[in-house]
């Protein structure tokens, strides 16, 4: 599976933006996707997942509320609406696709495929 992010940019502080993640090579519709977050020296975090069907969704503590995942398995794209951002959300962000049910959604370990990620910076 190849993954293409798209959709950062420079905004200000409570602005919206919409990334997304294409998916080619094989259908994502038996992954688990996922997006991630790296800022500069800092590790990779765990941001928002949803399960193979869309039926369960799951998000860090620090961006529930403002941001949500979605997916498209028709399009093999996979989606991150992201509100009211804040200069805390610079980070180059990655999308991933993880095989299978079930999980520890929250762990890169478990994510075989990763995007090469896209720069997201919120002035204040």
């Amino acid at each position: 599976v190849q993954l293409q992010a798209s959709g950062g940019g420079l905004v200000q502080a409570g602005d919206s933006l919409r990334l997304s993640c294409a998916a080619s090579g094989r259908t994502i519709s038996s992954y688990a996707m996922g997006w991630f977050r790296q800022a500069p020296g800092k590790e990779r975090e765990f941001v928002a997942a949803i399960s193979w069907s869309g039926s369960s969704t799951y998000y860090a503590a620090s961006v529930k509320g403002r941001f949500t995942i979605s997916r498209d398995n028709a399009k093999n794209m996979v989606y991150q609406q992201m509100n009211s951002l804040k200069p805390e959300d610079t980070a180059v962000y990655y999308c991933a696709a993880g095989y299978g049910p079930g999980g520890n959604y929250n762990s890169t370990n478990r994510y075989n495929y990763w995007g090469q990620g896209t720069q997201v910076t919120v002035s204040s």
